[in-house]
């Protein structure tokens, strides 16, 4: 009896241990899936918040639309003040340290304001998107666009590389952040902070509502 009655315990052992690991299995599963999209946001002070209260900034302002449109996600601030595309460079490595599935790639406006050559730029842009691309990661390019009064051959250099270094990594563009702040009659006094530079928190939620369309584009791309 013992002979016959030890191999049916061994498998009710076995049929136990298996089942407690598939329970796990499926748990873990679950977690996992309800984890939130991690969404960084890789620019200057326009994405930083410069000038304003912590919650009106463009990624908490982002995060809330986003949340909104039933995106179960979190949009991580790597916007720094003052910064070049050479600065988004430099550091695009640390800015994905705590990990990404989409990232949002917002620079240029301070080579602009420092009539830095478009061609550096651009070979800044394009090792950014770069580095996203070998990781796998989903971008979307948001672009400037700069005044007659850098003369029409910058201009045309400047305004032209954010499509070009799109389309070489397949990223999706935004041709102008600041976008949203372009009214029917072109007037934005309302929209700026005193700086004359920096959006206030409407002037934000303007251009969080113009750039949002992209920004659920881009999430619909993370696997």
């Amino acid at each position: 009896m013992i002979l016959v009655r030890l191999p049916l315990a061994i498998t009710y052992v076995a049929r136990a241990v298996l089942y407690k690991a598939l329970i796990a299995l499926i748990l873990s599963a679950g977690l996992a899936q309800a984890a939130p999209l991690k969404l960084v946001a890789l620019g200057d002070s326009l994405t930083h918040g410069y000038g304003l209260p912590p919650e009106d900034g463009f990624v908490p302002q982002l995060e809330r639309w986003l949340k909104g449109q039933g995106q179960d996600v979190t949009v991580i601030n790597m916007g720094v003040s003052g910064d070049t595309t050479e600065g988004g460079r430099a550091r695009i490595d640390w800015a994905l340290g705590g990990g990404a599935d989409a990232v949002i790639v917002a620079l240029g406006g301070n080579d602009l304001l420092r009539g830095i050559d478009p061609q550096r730029s651009r070979d800044n842009l394009d090792a950014m998107l770069g580095v996203l691309s070998a990781k796998g990661l989903p971008v979307l390019l948001a672009g400037m666009q700069a005044p007659l009064n850098y003369g029409p051959e910058f201009k045309e250099a400047f305004d032209g590389m954010y499509p070009a270094v799109a389309e070489a990594h397949g990223a999706i563009l935004y041709p102008s952040f600041m976008e949203g702040l372009i009214t029917e009659t072109g007037t934005t006094e309302d929209l700026i902070q005193d700086d004359g530079i920096h959006p206030n928190a409407k002037g934000v939620a303007l251009m969080v509502e113009s750039i949002g369309p992209k920004v659920l584009e881009l999430l619909a791309r993370v696997e």
